[in-house]
């Protein structure tokens, strides 16, 4: 009889921060706010970050050679045009389908993901963010406790 191996979910563990924002501002829009007023350097990746098919979220990058860290802009929405075909009164009209990267915030517009071997000063980062007058609201989420943290596995 063949041994069976199990690996721990702690296996994976990645030593994260995540802030949300709250923002009526377009992706590029924001990433272009917040690295004039935080003075990072995010960019727009070649590829969206690929959930399900047909299911993309935008994601900017950011790697901050000085402190050794990865930062990810991340839209939590997802709308998809969906066409159904039927015989009901709006034959052929599109109508849309909302995704959330963590559906347990769903009224969080973005996230900011900072991996970093020590994390130190999120509270400053939370802190900056709110001074912009782009951004309504920003807090840190407690990782630990995220049902669909495997989204943000990337």
């Amino acid at each position: 009889m063949a041994a069976i191996h199990k690996i721990n979910e702690d296996f994976f563990e990645d030593s994260f921060s995540l802030i949300a924002l709250h923002s009526s501002m377009e992706d590029y829009a924001l990433g272009y706010a917040i690295n004039k007023n935080l003075k990072t350097n995010f960019r727009r990746t070649k590829t969206d970050l690929e959930i399900k098919q047909s299911v993309s979220f935008s994601i900017f990058e950011w790697r901050d050679e000085v402190n050794d860290s990865h930062w990810a802009l991340i839209a939590n929405n997802s709308i998809k045009e969906v066409y159904t075909a039927g015989r009901d009164l709006f034959v052929d009209e599109p109508s849309f389908a909302k995704h959330n990267l963590l559906p347990e915030y769903k009224e969080v517009d973005f996230f900011i993901k900072i991996e970093q071997d020590y994390l130190d000063g999120t509270h400053l980062i939370v802190k900056q963010l709110l001074a912009m007058p782009e951004i309504l609201t920003a807090y840190k989420i407690d990782v630990e406790n995220l049902k669909s943290k495997n989204n943000l596995i990337f």
